[in-house]
Parts: C-alpha cells; structure tokens; sequence
C-alpha cells in the first residue's frame, strides 16, 4: 500500500507529458500553390498557424494536379490549402478510400463561381434582366464592336477549359438566333479589359467570366439566370464535352474547392487539421482581397498582412481567443 503513494508523482508526469504531446503542434509541410488566391491562404495559414498555434510550418512549391498526386503517392505535402477538386476528383477519391488523403474544409467556401454576368447598375436599371430572358429582351443594348447587326456576347479566350462550356451554353440558350455573336477576348487580361471599360463608361455589358478574381472584387456584377436550375449531369457529360452536339440550358455548378490533408497529418496534428475545417473565405472575400493585390501590385505576403491587419472579424471566426490574441501579438 505504501507504494502508491510514491508512484503518483511518476503518474501524474507520465499524463501530463501524454497530454502536452497531444496538444503539442508539429512540422509540417503546406503547398504554395502558384496562383495568387491559393498562395495567400497558404500564407494566411503558415502565420496563423506558426504564431497561434507553435506550429513549424513550412510552405513549399506546389501545382494543382502534381500536388495531390504527390500527396497520395508521397505523403508530401502534408497539406494542399486550396485544391480545385473536379480535376483531380478521381484520383482525390482513391485518395481518400485508401485512407492517404483527408478532406478538411472548403477553403472557398462558396466553391469556385461560373456564369453569364452582367454589371449590376444594367440590372439596378432594368431589374428584369436578372434573367436571361430579360437579356435577350433587350439585345439591342450590347452593342457589337465591330458590327452594327449583330449583338455583343463576350465568351471565354480561346484555349481554355471554359471556351468549350461558354460556347455550349450559348448555343443552348439559341443566343445567336437572337442576334447576339460570340466575341474571343483574345487572353484573361483582354476579357478583364472589356469589363473594365464599359464599367468606366457605364455602358452594357454581356459574357463569361468566373469568381473569384480581382475583376469581380473591383466592380460589382450580377449573375444571370437560365431559370433551369442546375443539371450536373448534363454539365459532366455534355457541357464540359468538345464533343457535345446537342448541349441542354443549365447553370455552372459550384466548382469545389477544398483544403486537403495527408490522414497522417490529420492524426498526427488534430489542432492544426480543426484549424483547417473552420478556415473559409467567400468568394466576394477572396475577390476583394485579390483586386486590392493587383491596385497595390502586393505578393501574397504583403496581402497576408493586410488580410490579418484588416479583416479580423473573418479569421478570429476560425481559431479561440487565445489563439487569436497570439496572432495579433505576432502581428
């Protein structure tokens, strides 16, 4: 009996390390995607995570599809802060049924943003063109840069995934029986452009674009509605096809967007991994963020900065109080 006095202390240390290496926050390694959304939230996360939570991580190169792949065969990185799922979804489910790869949140949590858009003062001013039936009420309105009979529809630059969804729906929504052509931008920059313009001149304007992007955190648009509702079906197999000849109406489906863990880290570092399940941004954030990165000509880290000096109402939503206190300390 006199023996278990004396082997408390042993005990109570034995549970105490337990738990300190149980709440204790590791290494790890977190993509640096290469394009700007994608590189400040693995910014945003490095120094929140560093700073709040002790963490040691480290932020390496990383690319859409190699990266995931490199996550499933590798283990490496430990964590990709904004994939864009459809891609690589797979390949990312194979991933996940073999227990190499864990979801952990939606890093947009809106998903990615596809659709006809017009400015909103257009919409402000005729409330019916909301819908494309409203559109194509008032055709006369888009007027054709080069053409005096023909109505203006500006679509996706000619090479990319979405020329191919764009023309599709164009051509299901009859535009061109209705006047309207399709214009090639030439580039992302020349489709930028055209907004850009009529919005400094306050005129009509009518095309593809997507969210988020600086453009749309610039200048406010409004989606339209096809009032078909939304068949991912038809989008996976017909819409997205070059092959498609008879495609149906429907609306672009949210493109997932998601942060992705290895399971190892998700086991190894479960404060870092709830960290990850909480932390989100809207695409109307992310667009606001990224058009204040272009007016500044800012790398990601300077916008990490400005993000966390900022906007503390949005990141003080995803970790406590005492983690957020540390964070504005390191600040």
């Amino acid at each position: 009996m006199k023996t278990l006095p004396s082997m408390l202390p042993v005990i109570l240390l034995s549970t105490f390390s337990i738990q300190a290496n149980a709440s204790a926050c590791g290494s790890f390694s977190i993509a640096d995607m290469n394009w700007n959304s994608a590189s400040l939230i693995a910014h945003v996360d490095q120094f929140i995570l560093n700073n709040g939570y002790q963490c040691d991580a480290e932020l390496v190169p990383g690319d859409s599809v190699p990266t995931g792949l490199s996550m499933i065969e590798k283990g490496r990185p430990d964590v990709a802060p904004e994939l864009w799922t459809n891609g690589i979804k797979e390949a990312l489910d194979k991933g996940i049924a073999n227990k190499r790869l864990r979801y952990a949140g939606n890093s947009l949590v809106n998903g990615g943003e596809e659709g006809f858009w017009l400015p909103a003062y257009l919409v402000d001013q005729y409330p019916e063109m909301a819908t494309i039936e409203g559109v194509i009420q008032h055709a006369e309105l888009f007027q054709h840069p080069e053409s005096d009979t023909t109505y203006a529809f500006y679509g996706c630059p000619a090479g990319w995934t979405c020329q191919i969804t764009s023309e599709h729906l164009f051509n299901a929504l009859e535009l061109e029986t209705h006047g309207f052509e399709m214009i090639d931008p030439g580039s992302g920059a020349g489709l930028a452009g055209t907004i850009a313009k009529a919005y400094e001149r306050n005129l009509p304007w009518f095309g593809y674009y997507w969210s988020p992007t600086p453009v749309l955190g610039k200048y406010e648009m409004v989606k339209v509605d096809f009032g078909s509702g939304t068949d991912v079906e038809e989008y996976r197999n017909c819409t997205t096809q070059p092959d498609c000849e008879s495609p149906k109406v429907t609306m672009y489906p949210p493109s997932p967007v998601s942060t992705i863990t290895t399971e190892a880290f998700s086991q190894a570092e479960p404060q870092a991994f709830e960290y990850f399940s909480k932390r989100g941004f809207t695409n109307q954030e992310m667009s606001i963020l990224l058009a204040w990165m272009e007016d500044n000509q800012a790398d990601e880290e300077t916008a990490m900065y400005h993000f966390l000096e900022q906007y503390p109402h949005i990141w003080k939503a995803w970790v406590s109080d005492e983690v957020a206190s540390k964070v504005e300390s390191a600040l």
